[in-house]
């Protein structure tokens, strides 16, 4: 029985590649960020080239390190197998702080506390006002696979039809369009989506269902790289210039 038992924590082992460490990194003159691309305001392609809170968040981060930055594309399905095959050192772009990455990785000190709360059509605006009127047979959710807002959805909707939106991005105009009802998502993520387009509304962004915070997601045994990027922020904390930030990008009032 041991035996079987070693060999199957050397297969784990195996299926993990080894983080760089952070002299490598710094040898290297290159932070990889793994970023999804598809989740406004913190990281969304405009015409080619990433955008967002934390884009913006990534240069400085590198130039604090005095490295330059390259994007590694990701995915929500792939973000941990990405992670744990070493195709970046640090994931940035949205990602929310769950136990269940938590046991495969490590967190940066989180940067915002937030909410899953609905974006709809502002003319729904007063049609929901609790979960409860979202979840009804005759309302449709727009969700993207993969991420926190589709287990979200999975674990609170009962009756109300689920229409799965493989791009993110692609579900608030389809809210706007009124092709489905509802788009639950993170506060930031809706209240950004409010102020960008008249034809939609967060009308309990204040009220969220949930509460939870993002962080910035590293590899298991790169303890040196967490202990710099805590740093980093514990400093743009005390500066201000964490704040400055987050007013820019409509994370804060």
């Amino acid at each position: 029985m041991l035996r079987f038992i070693v060999i199957g924590l050397l297969l784990a082992t195996s299926l993990s590649a080894s983080a760089r460490d952070l002299d490598a990194i710094l040898d290297s003159g290159t932070l990889r960020v793994g970023t999804t691309g598809d989740y406004k305001p913190f990281t969304y392609l405009d015409e080619g080239e990433y955008e967002g809170f934390d884009i913006d968040m990534a240069e400085y981060l590198a130039k604090e390190m005095g490295l330059e930055v390259e994007f590694v594309e990701t995915s929500w399905p792939t973000l941990m197998d990405d992670l744990k095959a070493d195709e970046y050192d640090i994931g940035m772009g949205g990602i929310s702080r769950t136990i269940s990455r938590q046991l495969q990785a490590r967190y940066s000190h989180p940067y915002l506390t937030y909410g899953k709360t609905p974006l709809v059509h502002v003319d729904s605006a007063d049609r929901f006002s609790s979960l409860e009127d979202i979840d009804q047979p005759d309302v449709r959710i727009g969700v993207n696979p993969g991420g926190t807002n589709e287990a979200f959805v999975k674990g609170n909707i009962q009756q109300a039809e689920v229409v799965v939106i493989e791009h993110n991005l692609d579900i608030p105009p389809a809210v706007a369009a009124k092709e489905v009802d509802v788009m639950i998502t993170d506060s930031p993520e809706a209240i950004f989506y409010a102020n960008a387009d008249e034809n939609l509304a967060a009308p309990l962004a204040d009220e969220p269902f949930t509460k939870s915070q993002l962080a910035y997601l590293i590899q298991a045994d790169a303890e040196r790289l967490q202990d710099t990027v805590n740093f980093i922020l514990e400093r743009m904390e005390l500066t201000g210039d964490l704040d400055a930030l987050r007013r820019e990008h409509m994370l804060i009032q």
